[in-house]
């Protein structure tokens, strides 16, 4: 459906007063992405119909459907209170999502019109780094004391579950908020009354701090099979919950970055569509300076084997087979390790594992395209000398690509550095000038130059 054809069933919705067809509507062109372009094109008159029409509610449900910069360009078109309303009713984490899109000085014009207790929570949580557990949690969460029997327990599930982003987990906590225990739903409901609930909670508790990396928390969440997990201060104090609805849109974030970052630009904070074309600037040419230095070394190499290359012109025939080849293999080992790294399935002690798999790799590989580069060297009339040079440097350069790719995104992970900044064009330009160095150094030993 063309954006303009959403716009007219959008209005025709509101004009007959139809909020459930509205709803439905609006929530499927969210999901499929169509949503924020329809919406931009409406004027405000017609977004604050559209906000009186769904509720605080509502409306609060379909800006947490939408890119946060897209839902906090839709509450810039309502009066200040009426957008601190609908913040309100929307989840915290969703809303601290939104009011972090805006500028300090915008968030506050917001923040001040709130109730003081959702004020101060969101506060809360916007002082965390975005990419942290912190930044992703929700406060929404259901805590009981230990001194309770499963009845009471379960009463007083009844009158806070509205307060709750999932009621799945009852957590438990001492006076000083320090989490001692949980208990899930089907355990407490299932427990004799009498009960106490510090018989009946689990103490072997999985948690992660405010401060754990939000991938981290994800494969944590994913490993344990859990629907929520709790997330402390240093203190051990009960702080947030991240559920599992929220898994798919830290995979998502991640994923995205890991990728425009092995294609060699950094990650884009909106969405691609949105971006200005000085933005796109601004986040590629860093990466393409460096690499431009990392060819301009490769030109200095050539520079000083100038003497070789006029003893023996043939060898420029290879120079780029050789120079694709090796930055080839190495950015496939790259791609692996850091999508391996990503889901949790390498860590930094696998590293001899891994560097003696990829190097028997790197030799089978290597082995098969020195067969097929000294076949072509004779194909070529080069002479069996310079086709033995030629393959003694593919299998040497293959072997050094792939160590160098599987070896870098682990140490980077060590050293607290995101592993797909060595991107596929990073390792291609670390290779091209190390492969010049080996294939002239070959070249000058079997040859004699």
């Amino acid at each position: 459906m063309a954006p303009e054809d959403l716009v007219r069933d959008i209005t025709k919705l509101m004009r007959e007063g139809d909020r459930e067809e509205l709803i439905s509507l609006l929530r499927n062109s969210a999901r499929e992405g169509r949503l924020s372009d329809a919406l931009a094109t409406l004027s405000t008159r017609e977004i604050h119909e559209l906000a009186d029409t769904l509720g605080d509610d509502a409306f609060g449900d379909l800006l947490g459907e939408l890119d946060p910069p897209d839902a906090a360009q839709l509450l810039t078109r309502l009066a200040v209170r009426d957008a601190a309303d609908v913040l309100e009713a929307m989840d915290p984490d969703d809303a601290a999502d939104v009011v972090g899109a805006f500028d300090e000085a915008d968030a506050n014009r917001f923040l001040v019109e709130m109730e003081p207790v959702e004020a101060a929570e969101l506060r809360q949580l916007l002082s965390y780094a975005p990419d942290t557990a912190g930044g992703r949690m929700t406060p929404a969460f259901i805590a009981i004391s230990a001194d309770l029997r499963a009845d009471q327990a379960v009463v007083a599930l009844r009158q806070l579950s509205r307060e709750a982003e999932t009621i799945y987990y009852v957590y438990v906590t001492d006076e000083e908020d320090h989490l001692i225990g949980v208990l899930s739903l089907r355990g407490l409901v299932l427990s004799p009354p009498q009960t106490p609930v510090r018989e009946a909670m689990v103490t072997d508790l999985v948690t992660v701090t405010v401060n754990t990396d939000q991938e981290e928390a994800a494969q944590i969440l994913t490993a344990y099979n859990l629907l929520a997990l709790p997330v402390v201060d240093e203190q051990g104090r009960l702080q947030g919950i991240i559920t599992s609805d929220d898994v798919s849109d830290i995979i998502e974030q991640e994923t995205t970055e890991d990728i425009e970052r092995l294609g060699g630009s950094a990650p884009l904070e909106e969405s691609y569509l949105r971006a200005r074309p000085v933005h796109l600037v601004r986040k590629r040419l860093g990466w393409l300076l460096v690499l431009f230095l990392g060819q301009a070394y490769t030109g200095t190499v050539l520079a000083f084997y100038e003497s070789t290359l006029e003893a023996v012109t043939a060898l420029v025939f290879f120079m780029p087979l050789l120079i694709g080849t090796g930055g080839n293999a190495g950015s496939q080992v790259v791609t692996t390790i850091v999508r391996a790294m990503g889901v949790g399935d390498v860590v930094f002690r696998d590293i001899f594992k891994i560097l003696w798999k990829e190097m028997q790799t790197g030799v089978m590989l290597g082995l098969a395209m020195a067969a097929a580069v000294f076949v072509r060297a004779l194909m070529l009339g080069v002479g069996v000398d310079v086709g033995v040079v030629v393959a003694i440097t593919i299998l040497t350069v293959v072997i050094w690509a792939v160590t160098v790719g599987a070896i870098l995104p682990l140490i980077l992970r060590q050293l607290r550095v995101d592993p797909a900044v060595v991107s596929a064009p990073f390792i291609a330009t670390l290779v091209d000038g190390t492969g010049l160095l080996i294939y002239f150094s070959v070249a000058g030993f079997i040859l004699g130059l």
